[in-house]
């Protein structure tokens, strides 16, 4: 450690450099985690807060919450206390304020208020939730775009007002705000009528398929992964990620070996003199160590910095016991890259050493 600290100290823009290149390599892997776990949280917000276990959907509409249409014929005459008629169709919500309007793209969520997703699941930020077919509750984070408590909305353009009596957390759907109504609402944006009296049916406890024989029978997981884009969007960031980490380890490896090799001659002395090639392995993990620990903590300082500053419209989530363990893997990557200068360093001879 002594001579790794001492090399460090001896050449400081040198080591300085590959810090910083480190610090930026590891910022960006953070900042795409995050970003990568905001943008799958805005997809799945609300199938999360509904506590969803088991999804239900016509066999026809490819696990697709949207698509899908129920008929009363499909059902049993009454859902039991684990089990919620749900309706999802996307939608236009429009805010009138004074000649201005304010237009945003939303997925109405259409629901039976008698049901446990409406009276258990939903979490009030702030109002109350929708008592009549006229009342709406929405996304909490529509209230940083002007949209307050009282508000007169409409949807699609149509001419039926719309009042915003509650804000509830956690609303995000194919990353769009949730606008929460009931399900003949839902029945009339859709275009439906009474023929379809659902989209699917959401349960918080895991029934078999028989439960609904005509139905098709998704898994919570298999449903979220059946979003549009979801999988896709993961699997890129997800990648992205993995190439930054190969970078790392690369430049780590490059940046030791070019040193290593313009101090052959030093090594070489040193060894001349009986100093043993194990404590120059040492110094060579050590300076490994050191770099990628500054770098990597520097990096998670600078992510925190930016989630602080950044505004509310950006999704990203930090997920801190990941980012550790993502630190944690560079950490050990950099010792990986100092594998290569290792080598280089067991195989010296003093005397063909100090000849060239």
């Amino acid at each position: 450690m002594f001579l790794a600290l001492k090399e460090i100290r001896h050449e400081k823009f040198r080591y300085a450099l590959i810090t910083v290149m480190i610090v930026m390599i590891s910022y960006l892997m953070f900042i795409l985690m995050g970003m990568m776990l905001g943008l799958a949280n805005e997809n799945k917000a609300a199938i999360n807060s509904w506590g969803t276990r088991t999804v239900f959907l016509n066999k026809s509409a490819n696990g697709n919450l949207g698509q899908s249409l129920l008929t009363a014929d499909q059902l049993p005459s009454k859902l039991n206390r684990h089990e919620a008629l749900v309706g999802q169709t996307p939608a236009v919500l429009t805010r009138v304020h004074g000649k201005h309007r304010y237009k945003q793209n939303t997925q109405v969520i259409g629901l039976d208020k008698r049901q446990f997703i409406a009276r258990k699941r939903l979490k009030v930020a702030a109002g109350h939730l929708a008592r009549t077919n006229h009342q709406v509750v929405v996304d909490e984070g529509l209230r940083d775009q002007g949209y307050h408590l009282g508000d007169q909305v409409r949807l699609n353009g149509g001419h039926q007002a719309y009042h915003i009596v509650g804000f509830v957390k956690n609303a995000k759907l194919n990353v769009a705000p949730v606008v929460y109504t009931s399900l003949v609402t839902w029945q009339q944006l859709r275009g439906v009528g009474n023929q379809f009296i659902g989209g699917g049916v959401i349960s918080d406890r895991n029934f078999k398929s028989t439960a609904f024989p005509q139905l098709e029978r998704l898994t919570a997981s298999k449903f979220i992964n059946k979003l549009p884009g979801y999988t896709a969007q993961n699997n890129t960031f997800t990648f992205m990620i993995g190439f930054l980490m190969v970078i790392s380890l690369v430049i780590i490896a490059v940046f030791l070996y070019i040193l290593t090799m313009q101090k052959m001659a030093n090594y070489a002395v040193l060894r001349a003199q009986g100093i043993p090639a194990k404590h120059l392995v040492n110094a060579t993990l050590a300076q490994a160590v050191i770099l990628m620990l500054v770098g990597v903590v520097s990096g998670i300082v600078l992510t925190y910095l930016t989630q602080v500053l950044m505004p509310t419209t950006v999704p990203i989530l930090m997920n801190w016991p990941v980012i550790l363990s993502s630190g944690l893997i560079l950490i050990v990557l950099g010792m990986l890259g100092a594998l290569l200068p290792i080598r280089m360093i067991l195989k010296i001879d003093p005397i063909v050493a100090l000849n060239n």
